[in-house]
């Protein structure tokens, strides 16, 4: 496995859909597929373990949505998506959905069955959080592929032999053939592949924007590590984050903080049209953060601060998620607002840099790297700890770094935000990523706002950043699976979320206005 990347797995993807987990990760896999069949796909068989978490949550929370998208080549942040399911009828593939019981070991495991007029392949994938994935099989296969690199996949006699320069090659014994992964920075030239008399080729397209590369080593991998290592010289976070992220992509200083300041960019433009107003007939909540500027800009809302412009940012985002707009899943679609809508809106209120909000940006991305390589963002795995609470740990460094606070600051703050969210569950309310969602970004973010100003106080966190990573898996191994974004407890199954989930199935069906409204 290559290290976590900033850009690949905390702050990115850039994208449309309800949840990272579901509608990035799928499309992604999707993608894969589709390479796997050439482009040429008549029917696709997706078949989800009744015991995972898809069988419940793949259509209202964009799995459907980012799979077919996928399967059709499309980007994660293509306007289409909301109607892949007609385009993909459109393209003449025939779909077929099962429910199995299989014993899948992760909740988000997707088995697809491939077929077009001259072959059949299976591919079978899991979504790991944030909209990363890892295929691990094809055709009985077990393997690995991230979607880092360009994998050429080569069926051929047992006894084929041929030199291939690449970062990586796999032979994977199949009794009387083999099958030859190769992992590179591009596919196999055709003249290489002549001497191994194939009988059959796959060429499988990277899906992540930071490229994987063979013994990859990055400064570390831990803050124990990080504090270790930098010592007494007490070097900014956002600074360790560049050198960190400038090793593990390849990237000069400059590019990785332009890269940052590209995402900035981005959802800077989501909040304005987020505040502006939002529409989507399937969703839970009306645009509000209209309302709430409106109030705010008059005078009319209780003296915040800085924290109402944060609430503020943090709803538009929340609504343009909802709406199928532009967001970035940082670290999940499910929890984008709380880092970014805290960031930005303070930095304004601080009258920050385009650059300095980047610099913020990248330390909450550091953070984010320890809990992705010790743990997941997924909350089908840990429930909303780890997303919101996830989120908030980011948030918190984010906000002493904009401050000017110190390194160990940075990370005091994001231990105590992290504390604060141990054992939330993830219960959307009618099976939406709407609610309690955007309470708990909002949520968030006062936390983060709230630990930052103590870290900078000088409040100790007692336990040590890792620790509390640790921490929260831990407490996840114990969490009901009713309890992680399966919509089969806490307030999904209230009576109120049920008539608000039957009234959106209504509405979907065209049988009148939804009366959650």
């Amino acid at each position: 496995m290559n290290p976590v990347s900033i850009f690949n797995d905390v702050i990115g993807p850039v994208m449309r859909g309800p949840s990272s987990s579901h509608c990035a990760a799928a499309l992604r896999i999707g993608r894969l597929a589709r390479d796997l069949m050439d482009g040429e796909i008549s029917e696709v068989l997706v078949e989800f373990d009744r015991a995972g978490s898809l069988p419940t949550t793949h259509e209202s929370q964009g799995s459907d949505m980012g799979l077919f998208g996928g399967l059709l080549g499309w980007e994660a942040d293509d306007e289409r998506l909301p109607k892949s399911a007609q385009a993909l009828a459109d393209a003449g593939i025939k779909l077929h959905i099962e429910t199995i019981d299989v014993g899948d070991a992760h909740p988000n495991t997707y088995r697809l069955t491939l077929k077009n007029t001259c072959e059949t392949h299976t591919l079978i994938a899991i979504s790991t959080g944030g909209g990363m994935i890892e295929v691990i099989e094809i055709d009985g296969v077990p393997l690995h592929i991230d979607g880092g690199c360009h994998e050429t996949l080569i069926w051929t006699s047992k006894h084929a032999n041929a030199v291939l320069e690449a970062d990586e090659v796999i032979l994977h014994d199949l009794g009387d053939k083999q099958l030859i992964q190769v992992k590179a920075a591009s596919f196999v030239p055709s003249v290489l592949l002549v001497p191994l008399s194939p009988l059959l080729v796959k060429k499988l397209s990277p899906v992540l924007p930071v490229p994987s590369r063979k013994d990859l080593r990055v400064p570390f991998t831990s803050c124990t590590d990080m504090l270790s290592q930098n010592g007494a010289k007490n070097t900014p976070l956002w600074q360790l984050a560049i050198e960190y992220e400038r090793v593990r992509g390849g990237f000069t200083e400059r590019e990785v903080i332009d890269k940052m300041i590209e995402i900035v960019r981005i959802l800077r433009k989501s909040i304005a049209s987020g505040i502006a107003g939002t529409s989507y007939e399937d969703r839970v909540l009306h645009h509000q953060s209209g309302r709430f500027a409106e109030m705010m800009n008059a005078g009319r809302l209780l003296d915040g601060g800085a924290l109402n412009r944060i609430i503020l940012y943090v709803t538009a985002l929340m609504e343009v998620k909802s709406s199928m707009g532009v967001i970035v899943a940082a670290p999940t679609a499910g929890a984008c607002a709380a880092l970014p809508g805290a960031v930005i809106a303070m930095a304004e209120s601080m009258n920050q840099s385009e650059e300095d909000t980047a610099k913020a940006m990248l330390a909450a991305g550091m953070i984010g790297v320890f809990i992705a390589t010790r743990w997941t963002f997924a909350a089908e795995v840990g429930g909303c700890q780890a997303e919101g609470g996830a989120a908030a740990c980011m948030a918190a460094a984010a906000l002493v770094t904009l401050a000017g606070g110190t390194r160990d600051q940075a990370i005091a703050s994001s231990s105590m935000a992290f504390q604060s969210m141990l054992g939330l569950i993830c219960d959307p309310i009618a099976n939406r990523v709407e609610a309690p969602c955007l309470g708990k970004n909002v949520m968030a973010a006062s936390n983060a706002l709230s630990c930052a100003n103590m870290a900078l106080a000088g409040y100790d966190p007692l336990i040590p950043l890792d620790e509390v990573i640790d921490a929260a898996k831990a407490v996840a191994e114990r969490m009901p699976r009713e309890h992680r974004c399966t919509s089969l407890g806490g307030l999904a199954v209230t009576p109120t979320s049920l008539e608000i989930e039957k009234h959106l199935a209504g509405l979907k069906k065209g049988c009148g206005t939804c009366a959650c409204h």
